[in-house]
């Protein structure tokens, strides 16, 4: 079986009035807590979320990469109608050379109408927004592979596009995906699949529907990682995670509770074979979910399953 590995994700950006010098305390508080412990750090990808502040994923990203040379690197998931994607092949490979094989490129079709909205770019319908993720996955791998890359998309062209440096290695590729067109995608192009905030039986459906997206293709199913993102809230006692949100947090389809009660939520996930959790600590940035996590949560899971 493969490890279970862990990757903490930071706030998408300060509580509202923090300043700058405590919300990079505490990013560096919590980096230097999961060291040694969890194998990956990752940021979403919001122009704007509700009232709250918000930093940009790529900025945010590339920064952090930079600072803190233990860890690999990747969104949850980028959206891809925010770049163009030959550029978005390009920063990525520019990453990827800088940060030495670093960079996990997470991504997905984009969701949340009202910042598209806000920002300018057209929200078109989720059925192109599906059709222009397959021409990018396209578009990014021609770029990365081929000398010369051109492709004529109904949404997106390149033409003779050069992309050099190229990456190397070339990043492993995650798709945000939770219904069948976009698990076909994922089955044709990606090397991990990602599904956020999703309860146990939900996620046992899509199990059935990402192996029939896998056979579709001739792929072994087995061959495309199944990792999950979303909330934890964990502490020692059931009063500390009251007191840290877990009642909302479970309603949220998060883990939360002891560490006895996160690790039983956990199993039904690694017994279908999940092997890679991306998880928000609830209470940023209170450490005590991120704490629990390594000194309890991580060391038994990866016991239990070596």
């Amino acid at each position: 079986m493969t490890r279970i590995q862990f990757g903490w994700s930071l706030s998408s950006g300060p509580r509202t009035s923090m300043l700058s010098k405590d919300f990079l305390a505490a990013v560096h508080q919590g980096l230097t807590l999961a060291e040694g412990h969890m194998d990956s750090v990752w940021v979403v990808d919001h122009l704007q979320y509700d009232n709250n502040p918000v930093l940009e994923g790529w900025t945010a990203l590339t920064y952090l990469a930079a600072r803190y040379p233990t860890f690999q690197f990747g969104h949850a998931v980028l959206c891809q109608s925010f770049r163009n994607p030959a550029l978005l092949a390009k920063m990525a490979a520019t990453l990827q050379y800088l940060s030495e094989g670093r960079f996990i490129l997470g991504i997905g079709a984009g969701w949340k109408e009202d910042e598209y909205t806000a920002y300018g770019y057209p929200f078109p319908s989720a059925g192109t927004r599906v059709e222009e993720l397959e021409e990018t996955m396209q578009i990014i791998k021609a770029l990365w592979h081929d000398e010369r890359a051109t492709v004529h998309g109904k949404h997106y062209q390149v033409v003779e596009a050069w992309c050099e440096p190229k990456p190397d290695p070339i990043p492993t590729i995650m798709l945000g995906a939770f219904k069948p067109r976009m698990m076909r995608i994922a089955a044709r192009h990606a090397d991990w699949w990602n599904v956020s905030w999703t309860d146990i039986e939900t996620y046992r459906q899509q199990v059935t529907q990402c192996e029939e997206a896998c056979s579709a293709v001739s792929r072994d199913p087995a061959s495309l990682r199944r990792t999950w993102f979303g909330g934890c809230v964990c502490a020692s006692s059931e009063t500390q995670v009251e007191a840290l949100g877990g009642k909302q947090m479970l309603a949220r389809n998060a883990f939360a509770g002891t560490p006895a009660q996160v690790i039983e939520q956990m199993r039904p996930f690694i017994e279908l074979g999940v092997t890679y959790f991306m998880l928000s600590t609830g209470g940023f940035p209170d450490m005590t979910s991120l704490h629990t996590l390594v000194e309890e949560v991580i060391p038994a899971i990866q016991q239990m399953y070596p």
